[in-house]
């Protein structure tokens, strides 16, 4: 939304300045937030957020100023001091409760509640951030099919695009204590698809929370906003209200304290100029005399948000709003910087085992629709990532970042081969023109290796309309690419029955069509891609294929014609974790996500089930390399399974085992299995299946890229390399 200055008036008291970005200075909505949030920021008032020293949402360039707040963020404090002893994790919440509630009785919701929107003072924490708060009820600034929050902090609820009231800060504040209390919040970290879902579907992980306070932040965190308490219920089961809040504070959150109310003072007044890019108009707004502070960096995200880069001393209290929404539902592209250290985010550089680390803002979450994944693709020395509205090219072997594409692409729907890179991209003249009636071509382009150049498109295949969001390159294989295409109208809200959908092989070489098969139609508004998962092996097409009724089919057509081969309803817990490529072989398709099954690939029938030997089992999506199958068994660890028979080989004897995630492919190397735990690496022995050593990461899916000899790590605002053995 703007920059944030640490800021100075002609008589020295020291403010927390917010300026709107001028390029959107001018959008009716973007000025209506910035007075809401303004109005929000006086209804919390001194006493629970940042006092407002002055403001203005109607001047040209609008600003808000605040008290400059003499504390660190919560997750700094943490951070700084180690998770909160439960006395403090008491007081933190009950002070919450108060603030909170100050908001709802002016019926008033925040909607993102986090850590870094949580100042600890001396007298007790303030609320700061109302970017996206919003009146109860008020639908103004609500877009169909959109998410607005934090994922990590989201209520389920919130996460479905669904109406968020005080019972959604009251979850949001469960996890808040948790983090105090835990040094993580209650469903890990990583990409926003995996935490979406985490908070939709799983149970929140409340290990390492007193004892006493599990009970009570597992109610705030019940699914149900129904069963969850209010603020002034919670409030009592949390503390009696005595004593001074100072008291209850660590030593080293007091000491921190201290530090930034004197460090403020060593900062020399200088005005600086106007940040790059055009982001700011030309007048310097009322309370800017003297200001100093860092600019925001050009943003990684399309959607224009405010990055802070005032590290751990300008602890400002007047951040942007942070804002996840499904793609094509946003109005705003902006180019992505891969450049290392902290200098993108501010994130200070974490303390891993890894063989390099690139921060990159955070590694954008574009879907296509609902769940759909991000994938990072091996080709040749790099992997290539979905970062905003484009793709970054990591060197694998280094970390370095040579090149990012052109904010072009149109979902993050890319394939390669191995050697070569291609992607959707929307034609050029279709910006704005999305309604077209005729629509644009479907277009697929190769992607530059050296530098990421886009040049002219590949294919372009004029019978279907290229600007609807739900078209997907699926995937390429011996020159040929496989895609799903539409005809039709375009629609902002998902598929439309009038539309009607193809899938087609195309030459990648000559952009000539080789076949086309008929897909079914999606009922109007559906949000749902019409596949899954998909890959090649030997003449077969293998694709994963949802309903309209939500099922999930395996289904396998003949590469040289398209024609069926076999179709084959599964019967799988949870169908988005079917969001990753398929594991086979030469004779079989394996499956997780509930029951471990292998089918033929010749005929669809089940080779082998776990449910025959191990029923009532959960396993996650399973991996396979030399004739063994792996999957992540629920509550034991990874297990190895004979792929021809599925007679278990080996399963994971002790370690973190039990830490393991169910929702996510192990990765094998020839000696090591690598199993995603919670906020850690498990390193398995092949041979003995007992763990080895783990590392420590903020990463929670996993990459191996053999020839370079690491396993990439992304999730969360960094890269990570780990050596694959």
């Amino acid at each position: 939304m703007g920059t944030v200055y640490l800021a100075r008036s002609p008589g020295g008291r020291s403010v927390a300045l917010k300026t709107m970005h001028a390029r959107i200075a001018s959008e009716a909505d973007s000025r209506t937030r910035f007075r809401l949030e303004t109005d929000a920021a006086r209804v919390i008032g001194g006493r629970f957020g940042a006092d407002v020293v002055d403001a203005d949402p109607h001047a040209e360039t609008p600003w808000l100023a605040t008290e400059y707040v003499l504390g660190p963020p919560l997750d700094d404090a943490v951070e700084q001091a180690g998770p909160f002893p439960e006395p403090s994790v008491r007081a933190l919440g009950a002070a919450l409760c108060g603030a909170l509630g100050q908001l709802h009785r002016s019926d008033i919701v925040h909607r993102d509640l986090k850590p870094s929107n949580v100042m600890v003072t001396a007298y007790g924490p303030k609320v700061i951030d109302f970017g996206i708060a919003r009146a109860v009820g008020d639908d103004r600034l609500t877009h169909t099919g959109s998410a607005v929050g934090t994922p990590a902090f989201m209520s389920p609820e919130q996460a479905t695009g669904q109406e968020h009231t005080s019972a959604g800060d009251v979850f949001a504040l469960a996890g808040v204590l948790v983090f105090a209390a835990t040094g993580r919040g209650p469903f890990g970290n990583g990409q926003a698809a995996d935490l979406l879902y985490r908070v939709r579907y799983a149970e929140p992980d409340l290990t390492g929370t007193p004892q006493s306070l599990v009970p009570v932040l597992a109610r705030c965190l019940a699914k149900d906003p129904a069963l969850r308490p209010t603020t002034s219920q919670l409030a009592a089961q949390l503390h009696d209200g005595r004593g001074e809040f100072a008291d209850h504070l660590p030593a080293g959150v007091l000491a921190e304290i201290v530090r930034r109310a004197t460090d403020v003072w060593q900062i020399v007044p200088q005005r600086l100029p106007a940040p790059p890019g055009g982001i700011h108009g030309p007048d310097t707004p009322p309370g800017a005399d003297g200001a100093t502070g860092a600019p925001s960096p050009t943003g990684p995200s399309r959607r224009g948000l405010l990055m802070l880069t005032g590290g751990s001393l300008l602890s400002v209290a007047a951040a942007g709003a942070g804002t996840w929404s499904w793609l094509g539902r946003d109005d705003t592209e902006e180019p992505f910087d891969p450049s290392p250290g902290p200098s993108v985010t501010g994130e200070p550089e974490r303390k891993h085992d890894y063989l390099w680390q690139l921060q990159v803002g955070g590694l954008e979450y574009e879907p296509g629709i609902d769940l759909a994944p991000v994938s990072a693709l091996i080709v040749g020395d790099r992997v290539a990532l979905p970062a905003g509205p484009g793709l970054v090219g990591v060197e694998a072997k280094t970390g370095s970042a040579p090149w990012v594409t052109e904010p072009l692409l149109r979902t993050p729907h890319v394939a390669t081969d191995g050697t070569r890179l291609y992607a959707l991209v929307e034609d050029e003249d279709s910006e704005g023109n999305a309604g077209k009636p005729g629509g644009f071509p479907l277009l697929v382009h190769q992607v530059g290796l050296t530098d990421g150049s886009i040049g002219k498109p590949e294919v372009e295949l004029t019978a279907y309309n290229g600007v609807i969001t739900e078209n997907q390159l699926l995937c390429v294989a011996d020159g040929v690419l496989y895609l799903a295409a539409g005809k039709g109208a375009y629609s902002i809200d998902g598929f439309l029955a009038a539309q009607s959908w193809s899938l087609t092989a195309v030459d990648a070489a000559t952009g000539e069509q080789r076949w086309a098969q008929p897909l079914p139609s999606r009922p109007d508004d559906s949000d749902r891609l019409l596949f899954l998962a998909a890959t090649t092996v030997g003449g077969r097409l293998v694709l994963l294929q949802e309903g309209n009724d939500g099922g999930v089919d395996a289904v396998v057509r003949d590469t040289g014609s398209g024609e069926t081969v076999w179709d084959r309803p599964l019967e799988v817990e949870k169908p988005d974790l079917l969001f990753q490529p398929p594991a086979t072989d030469d004779l079989h398709l394996y499956l997780g996500c509930g029951t471990l099954q292998a089918l033929r690939l010749k005929d669809g029938k089940v080779a082998w089930s776990s449910a025959d030997d191990r029923p009532g089992r959960t396993y996650g999506p399973p991996a396979v390399k030399d004739g063994v199958v792996y999957a992540v068994e629920k509550n034991l660890g990874v297990v190895a399974f004979d792929a021809a028979t599925g007679d278990v080989a080996r399963e994971e004897q002790g370690g973190d085992g039990a830490e393991s995630l169910v929702m996510y492919q192990p990765v094998v190397g020839d000696r090591y299995v690598y199993v995603p735990r919670r906020s850690r690496l498990g390193v398995v022995d092949v041979a003995s299946h007992r763990q080895v050593r783990s590392y420590r990461t903020d990463g929670n899916r996993f990459v191996a890229h053999r020839k370079a000899g690491v396993l990439i790590a992304w999730g969360g605002d960094f890269l990570q390399a780990y050596p694959l053995e």
